[in-house]
């Protein structure tokens, strides 16, 4: 081929790909003197906030409690124009004016005050995080100290991840929040919505591979273990064939459950209170309070085989011996 046909089938590629109409939904159209989200500055901001949260096992580990207050100055500081830098790239990429238009100084003002809201709640956030620490603390014989599940534990960056995009969302933030959990996604293997509710002593048993869905309402003192799906069982459809959007389809679980590895829980079900969910399962109807489900192999319990084994289950955190049939409870 020849450089004159090498040329113009370049020029034709570029047509091609610059045609408008090969572009619909695929092209994010910049305005001039708008800011962009930025993934090394949402890092930077989530490094921040681990610090400020867990002082000394993230940032600088010279903290003690004399230099303390410096160091929660000095992260605070830097924090505040980092986060409203991206609060606003949020507002400026996804615009949710309600038909008003804002000019630049009107975004940056709410951008600052968002920020300002979100820097309130950090203590709030800290309490809560030191809850699911000592989940995962208690909740695991291996582990040997708080810091070590601070520092080593993938639940503990991903529900950190977590919680501070919640709480962005909750403030109307726009896309940033989605962009932090993805980044725990790719960190941890655990993928949670940021539009999730969870409660309280939440944890995640190594955590590979577990989907929390967007609609999931989670209690407190709620344990999943690794490969665990909270996802939707099927979507209503509008006229046009596609999936309604904003109802609630993910499960609802309450306090006090556990559900083992490779568990898969889809609907707008409730797994009532205590209940225990065995490794392997597929379940797509709610639950009794304090029920036990298990693959079956065929060989009957009774229900104080059940209890007695499901009690031994919450002292040791080991699995349940008793058999129950999925079917037979639903």
């Amino acid at each position: 081929m020849s450089p004159i046909n090498f040329n113009q089938l370049l020029e034709q590629s570029v047509d091609e790909l610059s045609n408008p109409d090969s572009l619909h939904g695929l092209c994010h159209e910049h305005n001039d003197g708008d800011p962009l989200p930025s993934g090394p500055v949402l890092a930077e901001i989530i490094d921040l906030c681990r610090t400020i949260i867990f002082p000394g096992f993230y940032g600088k580990s010279t903290v003690n409690n004399r230099t303390l207050p410096y160091h929660m100055g000095v992260n605070i500081e830097r924090l505040f124009p980092l986060l409203t830098g991206q609060i606003m790239a949020g507002l400026c990429f996804n615009p949710n004016t309600g038909g008003e238009c804002m000019c630049a100084s009107s975004i940056h003002e709410k951008a600052q005050c968002i920020a300002a809201k979100f820097i309130q709640a950090l203590p709030e956030l800290r309490k809560i995080l030191a809850t699911d620490v000592e989940a995962a603390y208690n909740g695991d014989p291996a582990a040997e100290s708080y810091g070590e599940v601070i520092s080593c534990y993938p639940v503990i960056k991903a529900i950190s991840n977590y919680r501070i995009a919640h709480e962005l969302l909750l403030l109307g933030v726009p896309i940033i929040p989605r962009i932090i959990t993805e980044m725990a996604h790719s960190e941890t293997g655990i993928d949670i919505h940021p539009a999730a509710s969870i409660g309280h002593h939440f944890t995640i048993d190594h955590g590979t591979g577990v989907v929390i869905g967007a609609t999931c309402i989670i209690g407190n003192y709620v344990k999943l273990y690794q490969g665990v799906t909270l996802g939707a069982r099927s979507f209503p459809l509008d006229e046009s064939g596609n999936p309604i959007k904003g109802i609630p389809r993910h499960p609802i679980l309450e306090d006090n459950v556990i559900v083992y590895s490779n568990a898969t829980v889809l609907g707008r079900i409730t797994i009532a209170k205590g209940t225990i969910i065995g490794g392997n399962l597929w379940v797509t109807r709610s639950t009794s309070p304090g029920e036990i489900r298990l693959q079956s192999t065929g060989q009957d319990s009774t229900c104080k085989d059940r209890k007695e084994s499901k009690d031994k289950a919450w002292k040791t955190n080991e699995a349940p011996n008793s058999e129950a049939d999925d079917h037979t409870k639903q």
